[in-house]
């Protein structure tokens, strides 16, 4: 595939204005851990290869194990994560599937009782702001980095 567009170019104020809201889910405080696999399962589920690939990358290097990775799409099947990071992923789940129930109440209040309501708002940040990058990288044909 070749990359359609090149959005920063094209569209440098609303690309800086992205930038500007990954900087401020940076900055809020998440957990680095939370945050990777949040875009990493999101970008799972948009079939984003882009984001996929350098999230996973990003979160070898900040020491998440590969078997993590390896079966992060089937979390609820290992119990190789906490119940924060449960709780945010099945958040990451609903809310980037909006379209086929909302964020359900059960979704919500475990998320509200595991991650507290500063912690849910940190990763709904995140989510959403994960689905923007997403949308952009599959709608341009976002080019892969060419090295390994």
């Amino acid at each position: 595939m070749t990359q359609r567009i090149d959005l920063p170019a094209l569209a440098p104020d609303f690309y800086e204005a992205m930038m500007g809201l990954e900087k401020a889910v940076h900055a809020s405080g998440i957990d680095p851990t939370v945050l990777e696999l949040v875009k990493i399962r999101a970008s799972q589920i948009n079939g984003c290869a882009f984001c996929l690939d350098m999230h996973s990358r990003d979160a070898r290097k900040g020491g998440e194990s590969q078997r993590r990775l390896d079966v992060l799409s089937a979390w609820r099947e290992a119990p190789l994560f906490t119940d924060g990071e449960q709780a945010a992923l099945a958040l990451t789940e609903e809310a980037t599937l909006i379209a086929d129930a909302g964020v359900t109440e059960p979704v919500w209040d475990n998320a509200i009782k595991a991650l507290g309501e500063d912690g849910v708002a940190q990763v709904l940040m995140a989510i959403v702001t994960i689905n923007v990058w997403n949308r952009l990288a599959v709608s341009t044909r976002q080019d892969l980095p060419v090295e390994d």
